[in-house]
This record gives C-alpha cells, sequence and structure tokens, in this order.
C-alpha cells in the first residue's frame, strides 16, 4: 500500500511539474512563430533567384530580427560574459552577430528547394523556453532534423538556439569559446579579434 501511494504521489508531481513547464510558454504560438520564419523567410530567401550577396543581405535582416542573439552570446560566454568590460560585451555581441547570421545563412542553403517539416513541441525545462521540432526532406537518406528552441518574454518570441542533425549552435559555440579562452593568454580580446578574422575572411569574395 506504501509503495502504491507512493507511486501517485510521484506521478502527480511529475504532471505537475511537466503540466507547468507546458503553461510556462504557448507552444502553438511558438511553433507558429517558427513556421512564419521558415515559410516567408527562410525557404523564400533560399529559392529566391539571387546572388548569394543579397542572400545574405536578406538573411541577416531576417535573422537579426528573428534570433535572440544577445541572449544567445551571453550563455555561449558563460562565466567569461560576467568577468568582461562593457566595451569587450560590445565588440562580442557585434562580431558573434555578424559570424552566425553570415555562417547560418549559408547553412541554409543546404536546404534549397525544401519544405520545412513541422513535428509539434516539446516543453523545455528552462523557463519561458520551449522546443518546436521540424524536419526537412533530402534526396538521399533521412530527412535532416531540425530543432529550434525558442524563447518566450512579454509575448515576444525569438529563437535561441538552433540545432541541426544534433549540433547545437549555442553549445558548441560555448564550448568552444570557453577552451579558446582558457588556453589563450590574450583571453577574450584574443577571441574577439579571432572571430573578427574569421568574419573577415568569410566575407571576403571568392576568387575564380
Amino acid at each position: 500500500m506504501m509503495k502504491k501511494n507512493l507511486l501517485t504521489v510521484l506521478t502527480t508531481m511529475f504532471c505537475l511539474i511537466t503540466g507547468a513547464a507546458r503553461a510556462d510558454v504557448d507552444a502553438k504560438a511558438a511553433e507558429k512563430f517558427i513556421k512564419d520564419t521558415t515559410a516567408t523567410g527562410i525557404e523564400q530567401i533560399i529559392n529566391a533567384n539571387i546572388s548569394q550577396a543579397e542572400k545574405d543581405k536578406r538573411f541577416y535582416n531576417l535573422l537579426n530580427d528573428a534570433l535572440d542573439l544577445d541572449f544567445i552570446g551571453q550563455f555561449v560566454l558563460g562565466r567569461n560574459w560576467r568577468t568582461a568590460t562593457a566595451q569587450q560585451r560590445k565588440d562580442f555581441i557585434s562580431v558573434y552577430r555578424d559570424l552566425n547570421i553570415a555562417t547560418w545563412s549559408k547553412r541554409f542553403n543546404e536546404f534549397k528547394g525544401r519544405t520545412f517539416i513541422f513535428k509539434g513541441t516539446t516543453p523545455s525545462s528552462s523557463k519561458g523556453q520551449v522546443f518546436v521540432n521540424s524536419e526537412v526532406p533530402m534526396e538521399q537518406g533521412a530527412p535532416a532534423k531540425v530543432l529550434w528552441r525558442v524563447r518566450e518574454k512579454n509575448g515576444d518570441y525569438k529563437v535561441v538556439d538552433i540545432v541541426i542533425e544534433g549540433v547545437s549552435l549555442a553549445q558548441s559555440a560555448r564550448s568552444e569559446y570557453t577552451a579558446f579562452i582558457k588556453n589563450n593568454p590574450g583571453g577574450l580580446d584574443a577571441l574577439i579579434a579571432d572571430l573578427q578574422a574569421k568574419l573577415k575572411a568569410q566575407s571576403a569574395p571568392t576568387a575564380k
């Protein structure tokens, strides 16, 4: 009897916890936000008959609005954000924003001619956040799984992470940057300079 009562209590607690996680953010609204972003933004841009430079420009406007890169930037720096100066924070967010938009605008080109198929949402343990599940059919092999972590604040929805085939934009950057700062005498300043160099190289015209 005691075991049965304990099981009942634990089950009730689990339902309350998961229920609270689901109620914390409007999952349907978050999914609609991602659907609109992909349909009227990503899919239209990658399928448009325009130059890569114009695509980059349109992606910049789209992702700059859809992604909360200030929030993501603070996360990826972790404890280094707390010790950074105001100027270091400004410089890091600036180059991190531009580099990520440039990187992901090209990454999404892999989905040219494809349509995102949505597979519902999954609760997040983080307050005010939910996962929107999607996949993109590919010519060969299984569909590419794309997971969007969406954060809601005051009725406004923003993407705070994109996970493609298990690779997290935020988590991978956090691990990479933490290791770079730890192993480089220049610390955060050296990281900012390295990212600026990568952005410059990525923005340079390709030799013909």
